[in-house]
């Protein structure tokens, strides 16, 4: 028998991916889906008969029966739903980006602590084998000391109509960048701009500054005419490369960087900068669905009481740069401090 009924809130674009898994998963028992149109939770009621479809979120909550409810609606909605869901004792999965400020996001990182309930943000790509082997490889000092992490995510669309291109896709990156760095960048800024009469911006250049001299880019883009999905981690002793369109390589490590060497006494004002030119490998990854192991980490946490991976202190970091990217925006790229 299943030991965790779930309910999801939301049947939209991720919707349907978060109840295909946890109708899956062997832990969690999927009951409720809910939905404000009526007609498209009818249409997930006829793939799963067996659940129950409603459109009003506050009936779900209501449910003494149910023990964890998965948010996948706008982010405008997140911390009214997340709130309410957690006050009314249910354990927490909510979409991407966490919430629409930080404020929010503090609260119900409180919130969750207080009532002793799970609260997992869906950054999805930190469960993907992908990402979890280059963690290794950052952790074991394969790559040495981090240089740059520079990341560009592009497509052409979805034009969102209640978000930037950069609360859009720069939270996928944002939170790979957070898990493998493991370090809080000091400063951000950011520069965009619309093609739309009145819209968000749909192209977007992003610059975050640490401490010593780890420097990362993100370039976001709804205007491209090709689609790209890529991270380049440059290290002191190996470089990788992370590309997660390419169905056979995901990942590829080079043996490849600089040495700079003391000037001599001859030459008082001149470094010597050596190359190294080694090969290059690319490591098997596991393919299992990243959702699917969310969806596990999920049950799992619940059941043990253990914090999740991308908890709400996850989701309130990368929420906190995308606040403060913004303020960045309207003041034309200025540097915003963290």
């Amino acid at each position: 028998m299943k030991e965790i009924k779930v309910g999801v809130i939301g049947c939209g674009y991720w919707g349907p991916n978060l109840i295909r898994n946890l109708n899956e998963n062997h832990h969690t028992s999927l009951t409720h889906v809910c939905d404000l149109d009526r007609e498209r939770a009818a249409r997930i009621k006829l793939r799963y008969p067996h659940v129950i479809s409603i459109t009003d979120y506050r009936d779900l909550l209501k449910d003494s029966t149910l023990d964890a409810v998965a948010v996948a609606t706008p982010v405008s909605t997140h911390y009214r739903l997340v709130r309410e869901a957690l006050e009314a004792g249910k354990h927490v999965l909510v979409e991407k980006p966490f919430t629409s400020s930080t404020r929010e996001a503090e609260r119900l990182v409180a919130l969750a602590r207080k009532k002793g309930l799970v609260l997992l943000v869906d950054h999805t790509f930190i469960y993907t084998g992908a990402v979890r082997d280059i963690k290794t490889r950052v952790v074991t000092g394969e790559l040495g000391d981090l240089f740059y992490f520079d990341s560009v995510r592009v497509n052409l669309g979805l034009f969102q109509r209640d978000v930037n291109v950069v609360w859009d896709l720069a939270p996928h990156d944002l939170s790979i960048m957070d898990y493998l760095v493991g370090e809080d960048p000091v400063s951000v800024a950011a520069t965009g701009t619309a093609h739309t009469p009145g819209g968000f911006e749909d192209v977007a250049y992003m610059t975050l500054k640490f401490k010593g001299s780890l420097i990362a880019h993100f370039h976001v883009n709804w205007m491209s005419p090709v689609k790209i999905r890529k991270i380049i981690l440059g290290g002191s002793r190996k470089m990788l490369v992370f590309d997660d369109l390419d169905p056979g390589e995901k990942v590829k490590i080079y043996d490849k960087g600089i040495s700079v060497s003391k000037p001599s006494r001859n030459s008082i004002y001149q470094s010597l900068v050596q190359y190294r030119i080694g090969d290059m490998y690319a490591p098997a990854i596991s393919n299992i669905e990243a959702l699917k192991g969310e969806i596990e980490h999920f049950a799992e946490c619940i059941m043990n009481g253990a914090t999740p991976l991308t908890d709400g202190e996850a989701g309130l970091r990368v929420v906190r740069i995308l606040e403060a990217a913004n303020r960045s925006l309207k003041k034309d790229g200025a540097k915003v401090r963290l």
